[in-house]
């Protein structure tokens, strides 16, 4: 007799944290949790955070291979990502309802939460982000060269893409500590990642979303400009949902980066109004 083959398995990618806020009990604060820019970590969100940290609970999330999550071991969907930050909320407050705000990759799966777990979240933001994010050949070019070459390939083009014209001079540290984060990310897993925008592509889903959003677009961002934060907004909202688009001067693809004040502002504005209208109930 042959041996049976196995099914192939789907290994959801395993996410992991860290805390930005004050370390206290959850669930007496609004939690929000934040995601990263393909290439970033945690630190992408630790200014505005910090700043938003003793109104809610902020917890960021790495993508896999970067920061503190574990690398990838096999191909993994923008969808799965979704499903992968909902595990991780259940790890730390199961079966809480949540704020949600992500950055590019991060924005792509706060939208795929909208849609597939909209009854999770109480209020979405989506940064510097798109229903489409580039095209299925660019990114899979990209996947192949990082994944022969290392993520060290990507720095210069990065650097030029992430921040507005000016922001490294400002803070030169800090955008070195950021780009430190992009040599570090382990090659095959961002490679996977580039592989997931490949085939990411919700704009005929964007109706579907109810949950409250607000869609975030440097005006200097060249990845996702304004009209993709307008895209977001108008399915939304010809779907029935409640959506509005804002464009964040002197800003490019990282906003809670480079203008962690504006970008906390707004999500303090978001949380806020949602939780005074029984979100949390």
């Amino acid at each position: 007799m042959r041996p049976k083959r196995k099914a192939p398995t789907v290994a959801r990618p395993t996410l992991k944290a860290v805390l930005l806020s004050p370390v206290r009990e959850l669930g007496d604060k609004p939690l929000l949790v934040a995601g990263p820019s393909l290439g970033t970590s945690t630190l992408l969100w630790s200014q505005a955070g910090a700043l938003l940290g003793n109104d809610v609970d902020v917890v960021a999330w790495d993508l896999p291979g970067h920061g503190v999550s574990p690398a990838a071991a096999e191909p993994f969907t923008v969808d799965e990502l979704a499903d992968a930050v909902v595990e991780l909320v259940d790890s730390i407050a199961p079966g809480a309802r949540f704020h949600y705000a992500g950055v590019s990759l991060g924005g792509a799966t706060g939208l795929q939460l909208g849609i597939k777990h909209g009854e999770r979240l109480k209020s979405l933001s989506v940064q510097c982000s798109g229903a489409k994010i580039g095209t299925p050949e660019g990114w899979l070019e990209r996947a192949e060269t990082v994944r022969n070459q290392g993520t060290g390939v990507m720095i210069e083009g990065s650097a030029q893409r992430w921040f507005a014209e000016g922001f490294m001079k400002r803070q030169p540290e800090l955008s070195s500590r950021l780009l430190h984060t992009l040599r570090d990310a382990d090659r095959f897993s961002y490679a996977f990642c580039c592989e997931a925008l490949a085939g990411f592509d919700v704009r005929d889903e964007l109706g579907s979303i109810r949950v409250p959003t607000q869609a975030l677009a440097g005006a200097e961002d060249t990845v996702a400009p304004p009209s993709f934060a307008k895209e977001i907004a108008d399915g939304i909202t010809a779907g029935g949902g409640t959506a509005n688009a804002a464009t964040l001067e002197g800003v490019s693809h990282l906003a809670p980066f480079e203008a962690p004040g504006h970008v906390a502002e707004l999500l303090r504005s978001l949380i806020s109004w949602t939780e005074s209208r029984g979100a949390g109930k």
